[in-house]
């Protein structure tokens, strides 16, 4: 049980050890949130006051570690989750239960305990599927190709559902190509290690694009979701609205390690990948929210701090 400190504003963030939630936690305690963190992970190197949680259970996202808290939120950020597409291919039932089951644990938790309390979930691109069109506005059709899609959608129908029947605020983020330090997995952590072991040839044509956002930015326009949450639930786009080729950002990798090779390709595509991400980004700028850091300032400080960790 923990004795929270009682402040005008609490916020839950769930998954908050993971790289969108503890950004997320910084930003809100840097504007004067008492933040509280419910998830998995051990903080190696850090603490979780380092990144402005007042409150850390180490859980999973249950009725059970919910009621520990003895907290009643007035905001809560839904970052747990599944966030593999590749993953979910291979364990689709744990994908489901990581991403779906804990999203409608949270709902009847705001449902039953906290109902004025605003809830931000920050879905994915992957819902989109294969576009019909570029860039992808929020209005696009759905047709993921991947389980982990699959689930973001079963997700975001959830949400919009119970702020439609129960009056629930919420607001939905469909976050495209999240990148940034802290973030061990995915496309920027794999190549930089194979890079580091003298490895060149990599998965696809290169020829592939995606719509990339730091994870600074993201955190930003999850927090700015929140004044607009409403039992309408607004769904946004969190990407830069840019579009980048895998080999752009492979050969900015090998260059940034000091390597004088270039990226190569196998031609081969991966099972449950669309070719193609780029973001309308118009609600999310409507909202006064814009990216504030480009891909190559990004990739600086990614391969900046990939190294540090190496070493």
């Amino acid at each position: 049980m923990f004795e929270l400190e009682r402040r005008s504003r609490v916020a839950l963030v769930t998954g908050a050890h993971g790289a969108v939630g503890r950004y997320v936690s910084r930003l809100l305690a840097s504007d004067g949130w008492y933040v509280a963190g419910l998830g998995h992970g051990g903080w190696k190197g850090t603490s979780a006051a380092d990144w402005g949680i007042g409150a850390w259970c180490e859980g999973d996202v249950s009725p059970v570690e919910l009621a520990r808290l003895c907290l009643r939120p007035d905001l809560i950020v839904h970052c747990a989750g599944s966030g593999a597409v590749g993953a979910s291919m291979h364990e689709p039932y744990s994908d489901f239960s990581r991403t779906v089951t804990t999203t409608a644990v949270i709902l009847e938790f705001i449902r039953v305990n906290c109902p004025e309390a605003v809830l931000v979930y920050p879905s994915s691109a992957a819902v989109y599927g294969i576009a019909e069109r570029l860039p992808i506005a929020e209005d696009s059709a759905l047709h993921p190709t991947s389980p982990y899609g699959v689930h973001k959608r079963c997700a975001e129908d959830l949400v919009v559902g119970h702020a439609r029947l129960f009056g629930i605020r919420a607001a939905v983020v469909r976050l495209f190509s999240v990148y940034g330090e802290h973030f061990r997995k995915q496309l920027l952590w794999d190549a930089c290690h194979r890079i580091c072991d003298n490895e060149t040839t990599f998965s696809g044509t290169g020829s592939e694009t995606r719509d990339f956002l730091h994870v600074s930015d993201a955190a930003r326009l999850l927090v700015a979701s929140a004044r607009h949450a409403s039992a309408a639930c607004p769904i946004a786009n969190g990407g830069s609205g840019i579009s980048v080729s895998i080999e752009r950002v492979l050969t900015e990798l090998f260059e940034l390690l000091g390597r004088s090779s270039k990226p190569s390709f196998d031609g081969k595509q991966r099972s449950g990948d669309p070719r193609d991400y780029q973001a309308d980004i118009t609600m999310a700028t409507g909202w006064g929210w814009s990216p504030k850091i480009n891909l190559s300032e990004g990739l600086r400080g990614y391969v900046d701090w990939y190294l540090r960790e190496r070493n």
